[in-house]
């Protein structure tokens, strides 16, 4: 007659293992749910030599770009998303932060005087709340740290925060975090 021997392991692999799985899933997926928001929903991509330059000069960040925790806006007295950086500083000059063609220079009444920089490569520029007599127009070719026009109180729909900036960067059509391609948090 032959003793069969107890295999714990196996025993408890029957008896368990469906849990062990399901535990072993559940961590692998609330891993991946707090890299991503550690992350912030956005990842840095790679720019081969390209130097961009800050828009203003010695500026100070006034409300910071925020893709994933709402921002109160207290002009409009509303919660949003802020997919921009916006700055000031005692100079108001502002600058082309890569050489590129000017798209459009227009007029919104909740932005105001706009200017918008097509880079090439998928990087656009936007500055909005300039003063009027922006110094380029449409088509115009611009060179990194050329003067564009100067910061104001223009935007109405952000006049709590005074005479300011409000820079947006895009990459392939979706807004990009400033901060992961110029020095502002040295700011």
């Amino acid at each position: 007659m032959e003793i069969k021997k107890e295999n714990k392991v196996v025993d408890f692999i029957k008896k368990y293992g469906v849990y062990v799985a399901v535990g072993v899933v559940v961590f692998a997926v609330a891993l991946t749910f707090t890299l991503l928001a550690t992350l912030g929903g956005s990842v840095r991509t790679s720019v081969d030599n390209t130097n961009f330059v800050m828009p203003m000069s010695d500026a100070s960040i006034v409300k910071d770009y925020s893709d994933t925790n709402l921002q109160l806006n207290e002009t409009l007295n509303q919660w949003e998303a802020h997919l921009s950086v916006d700055l000031t500083s005692e100079n108001s000059d502002v600058f082309a932060v890569l050489g590129g063609t000017v798209s459009s220079v227009d007029y919104e009444y909740l932005k105001g005087y706009v200017v918008t920089i097509d880079h090439g490569n998928g990087f656009v520029s936007t500055y909005s709340s300039l003063a009027d007599g922006v110094s380029v127009e449409e088509g115009d070719r611009v060179s990194a740290g050329q003067k564009i026009g100067s910061a104001s109180e223009s935007a109405s729909g952000e006049l709590e925060l005074g005479s300011h900036l409000h820079f947006t960067l895009m990459l392939n059509d979706e807004y990009v975090n400033p901060n992961d391609y110029l020095d502002l948090q040295l700011k």
